[in-house]
């Protein structure tokens, strides 16, 4: 039996932290705290094992705030809690520079915050992926290890951004049922009424896509309490429509678009106190309340430590295996695995597009790293994503490790930020890497919150021939390059493939991408070094033992083009050395002597890259020579289009020569 008076007043504790540090910050969005401090209360005190003594339990039930906007909820809730982090000096400091309370919640800002959100619908995308690991995991490690529940506040504009659906349809097809979406329903966006832009039934929308779905007042505690119980018990996702009322309390203001995005003022703020019969000054909660809410932070302790118990008895390897994962530690016997398939490599030097390189590494990385989950965006024979090793993950079957993520590269990638986010996986995917301007977004996001997801992106130039501009990537490297914190990646060749993948794999805080040929490339290099030549971004392949008159550079298939136009400037006297460029991120962060030394003294720089030209300038300067692309492709087999668009030996050397 829920003791109305006392809810309230626990609720009201949200509601009144949310708003006045709003009030102080003069800025920010105290409508949805407000309106859903109900559901948080209901939720932390009630239902979530979340331990905020262990806030990094692996076993805590996940909890996202999609609608990141109403940030002063989620931090009201963990000081509330009791949390080191969010104490109420930080809630005080709410959007200052340095502060831990910053204006959408912030990965790693804190702990209790599970994944950077702000971007609507990103949250919810990441909480099927979280989902995902967490079935998976289980049915790896069994329930007595990992079983816990993930719990999304997602607002209107969540549902309505398109990544939505790519999200819900995936997760109502896997049978997700420990993912669980309160609909925060209060019909306001910052232009106003909902109505004003959209009129879908979301309940259906969802039944559609296989999820139970239920209508709630999302200010009746037990009607909010009766809901999420029986959300955990049902056998597909659940979506919990909370009717409710944005700025609720507010006299003046509240149910209106008045209160979402902006402090309510003084005088509303005084008007909303005395409507509540809220006396208490700024920032001040009563000591009962206070109170209240610490026990119910420690009502998880128990399951905790029950859990904790469980994973010391479990068996020894079993136990060992699960940390690792969980520390995102790799195998001990990846590094010597990689080693002998490099020597390997080099034995064999094998002639193969870098998307076959790169499924001809996988089949080695997937039998040694075991928590390797794969995928591809519905072009998993374009892709070469999929392995010996990985058998599809199905609704009824969470052992695989292939995902058949279907045409949602935007759901995928920020699915992808999610598993990593758990723990316990490292995922990686495949499309084109034109597509790329689908998953943009999430890949931005990844490199924001330093995960460890890789991208793999094939059909990576004009090389991909006849399906034409809209398939040929140009601006995309520069595009991806611009995006701090991300690596990205384009070997010439089998072995700087398996380097680039070794360096994403070890990457703990980088996302990559893999930018994949599609046609295939002669070996650039021929002999096996012991040494990740890739890891320093950049190397000389040919030509490093004397002073270059000439410095080409070049990445991935445009490095074919470097050495053979080499040849013939050696063959007409002109020293020249060419340099790899697998990936200008790694090279940029290198010392400026190192730069220097690969550059050599040359007089004449090239760069050769069938992309536009934005980013080589910081390498071969403005007054250097780019062989590359100034516009979009065309549609035409992959030599006529390189010799169409000049991107040929002969052109590098006729722009040497005129040069010198």
């Amino acid at each position: 039996m829920i003791d109305l008076e006392k809810h309230n007043r626990m609720a009201n504790a949200i509601r009144f932290l949310a708003a006045d540090a709003v009030e102080a910050a003069k800025s920010g969005h105290p409508g949805l705290p407000m309106g859903a401090a109900d559901i948080a209360t209901v939720l932390f005190t009630q239902v979530m094992h979340y331990d905020p003594t262990r806030p990094d339990w692996p076993d805590r039930d996940r909890f996202i705030l999609s609608a990141g906007h109403g940030s002063m909820l989620l931090y009201a809730v963990h000081y509330l809690l009791g949390s080191e982090d969010f104490t109420l000096d930080q809630l005080k400091k709410f959007r200052q520079i340095g502060a831990l309370t910053a204006g959408h919640p912030e990965f790693g800002h804190g702990a209790g915050i599970e994944t950077t959100t702000g971007p609507l619908g990103q949250g919810l995308a990441n909480a099927v992926g979280m989902a995902i690991s967490e079935r998976h995991l289980r049915e790896t490690f069994g329930d007595a290890l990992t079983d816990h529940y993930t719990y999304v506040l997602a607002g209107d504009g969540c549902l309505m951004e398109g990544i939505s659906q790519e999200a819900i349809s995936l997760a109502g097809h896997l049978k997700l049922d420990r993912l669980i979406v309160i609909w925060d329903d209060n019909g306001i966006s910052i232009d106003g009424k909902v109505s004003l832009t959209d009129s879908t039934n979301q309940l259906e929308r969802f039944e559609a896509s296989g999820w139970a779905t239920v209508a709630i007042d999302g200010h009746d505690p037990a009607a909010i309490a009766a809901a999420l119980v029986k959300a955990r018990e049902n056998d597909r996702p659940t979506l919990i429509a909370a009717k409710t009322t944005i700025g609720f309390g507010a006299p003046n203001k509240a149910g209106s678009e008045k209160v979402h995005g902006s402090p309510l003022g003084a005088e509303e703020l005084a008007a909303t106190r005395k409507a509540l019969g809220w006396t208490h000054e700024a920032f001040e909660v009563p000591s009962d309340i206070l109170d209240a809410w610490r026990i119910a932070g420690l009502r998880s302790g128990q399951a905790r430590k029950e859990w904790e118990k469980r994973l010391a008895a479990a068996d020894t390897e079993l136990r060992s295996e699960f940390e690792r994962r969980l520390r995102g530690d790799l195998p001990a016997g990846f590094a010597d695995a990689m080693a002998k398939l490099k020597k390997q490599i080099a034995q064999d030097k094998p002639t193969m597009a870098t998307r076959k390189a790169s499924e001809y590494v996988l089949g080695t990385i997937t039998k040694v790293v075991p928590e390797t989950i794969g995928g591809s965006a519905d072009l998993t024979g374009s892709n070469n994503t999929k392995t010996a090793d990985t058998a599809p993950i199905t609704p009824d079957d969470f052992t695989g490790r292939y995902l058949h993520w279907g045409i949602r590269e935007h759901g995928m990638a920020a699915a992808m930020n999610g598993m990593a986010l758990h723990g316990g996986t490292i995922p990686y995917s495949g499309t084109f890497l034109v597509f790329s301007d689908y998953a943009r977004p999430a890949i931005r996001l990844a490199a924001l919150m330093r995960q460890r997801v890789i991208h793999v992106m094939t059909h990576d130039s004009i090389g991909l021939g006849e399906d034409g501009p809209t398939h040929q990537p140009v601006e995309h490297y520069a595009a991806l390059r611009a995006i701090p914190n991300l690596d990205f990646y384009r070997p010439a060749d089998v072995t700087e493939t398996l380097e680039c993948w070794q360096l994403a794999l070890e990457s703990s805080e980088t996302p990559s991408v893999l930018a994949l040929t599609r046609q295939n490339l002669p070996p650039v290099r021929t002999s096996f070094e012991t040494e990740n030549l890739s890891a320093r971004g950049a190397y000389v392949v040919a030509g490093g033992d004397e002073a270059p008159e000439v410095t080409i550079f070049a990445s991935g298939s445009e490095v074919e083009i470097a050495l053979k136009a080499r040849e013939t400037l050696e063959a007409a006297g002109t020293a020249t050395r060419v340099v790899s460029v697998p990936c200008m991120e790694r090279f940029e962060r290198q010392s400026a002597d190192y730069r220097a030394d690969i550059a050599g003294s040359a007089k004449v720089k090239v760069a050769i890259e069938a992309g536009i030209r934005m980013g080589w300038d910081a390498i071969i300067g403005s007054d250097g020579i780019f062989v590359g692309m100034t516009g979009f492709g065309a549609s035409g087999p992959y030599q006529e289009l390189y010799r169409h668009f000049g991107i040929t030996p002969e052109a590098v050397v006729a722009a040497v020569n005129a040069r010198l």
